[in-house]
């Protein structure tokens, strides 16, 4: 018994062809995305070597990693200390969450919206993209928002001194509402799922 995918043997008409292959103008967006994703592996090997520089005494390293993280204090700041460490190691930990998300967009965008990747059997192929959708994008998309903001809010809380009050309480609202989005687009999801499920 053949396991070959189902072939489209009816023809497009020129304009339906035409409007079809539109779609192929999405891929400078995903190449784009892609010189972006390159941005962010640069910018996160910069701080991690200033890190370690700083970690082994290097002062100018050090007043580069403070600087970076906005992080300010009344006394004279000569060697890594905790706060510091934290507050970078978190950056590094946003970069990779945001290049996440960017693999996300960038694989799960182009496979539903341009082209098949064709990965079935491929030892690399991502568990989630089996069943890659708009709505399963979506509901991945909102919760890696979810985390990078998780993230970005720590970082402000650990760095509270250097933030007005009004930063710290809208941050947190922010927030609260990405993170009732999120549920509100998951449950949106799983009811047209259950309603597409009572249909058949």
């Amino acid at each position: 018994m053949s396991n070959k995918p189902p072939t489209h043997k009816g023809t497009l008409s020129p304009l339906n062809s035409f409007i079809f292959s539109s779609r192929w103008l999405q891929l400078p967006l995903y190449l784009g995305l892609i010189a972006a994703q390159a941005v962010y592996v640069f910018h996160f090997w910069v701080e991690l070597v200033h890190l370690l520089e700083a970690a082994f005494g290097n002062q100018h390293a050090l007043q580069l990693l403070i600087n970076s993280i906005g992080y300010k204090t009344d006394a004279a700041i000569t060697s890594l200390n905790e706060t510091v460490i934290m507050l970078v190691v978190l950056g590094l930990i946003d970069v990779v969450m945001i290049s996440n998300l960017l693999i996300m967009v960038i694989v799960g965008g182009y496979e539903t919206f341009v082209s098949r990747l064709n990965l079935e059997g491929h030892p690399d192929q991502p568990e989630w993209l089996d069943h890659v959708n708009a709505s399963v994008l979506k509901v991945k998309l909102g919760t890696a928002i979810i985390g990078i903001s998780s993230i970005h809010l720590l970082k402000t809380f650990i760095n509270a001194a250097n933030y007005d009050e009004k930063v710290l309480m809208w941050q947190t609202i922010i927030h609260i509402a990405f993170l009732l989005s999120a549920i509100a687009i998951a449950y949106a999801d799983r009811l047209m799922s259950h309603h597409g499920s009572a249909e058949h």
